[in-house]
């Protein structure tokens, strides 16, 4: 196993930076505890969109002396049990990473380390019997997402591409409340959906979503990395997720539904240095009311949609936060239309 720790370098730089900005919006109480060691378990680059926010709010954690993280990317999920069990003996008091693909064998692992915290991103709910030290998470910015479908309802003729990694509820539900959206604004708008079978695959992406704008599509829902930039070869719009990648598609990207990991990762932190982590769900902490998500600034984009258009997300992200507007959570998986 490689125990990476974080060094100055383009990746660094990009990653890194975030990082220190949100160090310094931390409790004064969470400066003074002696630093928890953590470690980070991925199964994919830690540039890679979902893993990225987990990096960054660990990153924001470490520069703030609240933990001492190293991390292992890229672990097959046949590999991923041996890379707990090293850090668990190496002293290491929370996991953070996703077993979406290895549930049980990370549970069973979990059991083993009764005195480890583990925080996973999980497609199944925390097993308190079984596992009264392993809580789940997962972005559910669905919030964010629905309102970046208003966006791209202003923006589109209404025939959108939307290519994803796996029809996974994770998934799912930012696709459907994306489509939602959409239909606010074009309530017959027309969806093409695929899922590439794979969380990272830029090239496969990317001439999945070749198709989908050969089939008529002017704008892509870009769930993957390679998505905006077919929409970028071949002059369309597209709307990210999970992190801001204007600045790479100035002309092309015009908002994206933002993940923040900061308030699921600090609240875990919290509960073990207070001593009260449990099985829990974390989930919540991702939606827009406690700060886990948003959508980003129009930057390049600012006045070229519709005021009205903005005048409709302002006032559901209005009613998100107050709680008077729920955004329906469907895991379903969505379907081509």
């Amino acid at each position: 196993m490689t125990i990476r720790t974080f060094t100055i370098s383009r990746r660094g730089l990009i990653l890194g930076g975030a990082a220190l900005g949100f160090a310094a919006n931390l409790p004064r109480a969470a400066l003074a505890q002696e630093p928890l060691k953590m470690a980070g378990v991925y199964t994919v680059p830690v540039e890679q969109q979902w893993v990225s926010r987990i990096h960054i709010a660990a990153e924001a954690l470490k520069a703030a002396g609240t933990v001492d993280y190293t991390y292992t990317e890229n672990v097959a999920n046949t590999d991923y049990p041996r890379v707990m069990r090293e850090y668990c003996e190496a002293g290491v008091k929370l996991i953070v990473g996703e077993i979406f693909g290895a549930e049980q064998e990370a549970r069973e692992v979990a059991a083993e380390y009764p005195d480890v915290a583990f925080l996973l991103g999980s497609s199944f709910p925390p097993d308190a019997a079984a596992n009264p030290n392993l809580a789940v998470f997962d972005n559910y910015i669905q919030d964010a997402a629905y309102l970046s479908g208003i966006v791209a309802g202003g923006m589109t003729k209404g025939n959108i591409g939307m290519v994803g990694g796996f029809p996974i509820p994770e998934v799912n539900r930012l696709m459907n409340a994306f489509m939602a959206g959409v239909r606010e604004v074009k309530a017959d708008a027309k969806f093409q959906v695929s899922f590439i079978g794979s969380w990272f695959d830029p090239p496969k992406a990317k001439e999945t979503a070749f198709a989908m704008i050969d089939g008529g599509a002017d704008l892509m829902y870009a769930e993957r990395f390679g998505v905006s930039d077919a929409a970028k070869e071949r002059g369309v719009l597209a709307i990210g997720n999970v992190i801001d990648t204007q600045g790479d598609y100035p002309e092309t990207v015009v908002t994206s539904a933002l993940w923040h990991f900061e308030p699921t990762l600090n609240a875990a932190v919290a509960a073990i240095q207070g001593g009260t982590f449990k099985a829990d769900n974390y989930g919540t902490y991702s939606f827009m009311n406690a700060g886990g998500c948003s959508l980003a600034p129009l930057g390049t984009f600012e006045g070229k949609v519709a005021a009205e258009v903005m005048a409709k997300v302002a006032e559901k992200e209005a009613a998100i936060k107050d709680g008077s507007f729920t955004v329906a959570i469907d895991d379903n998986e969505p379907k081509s239309s």
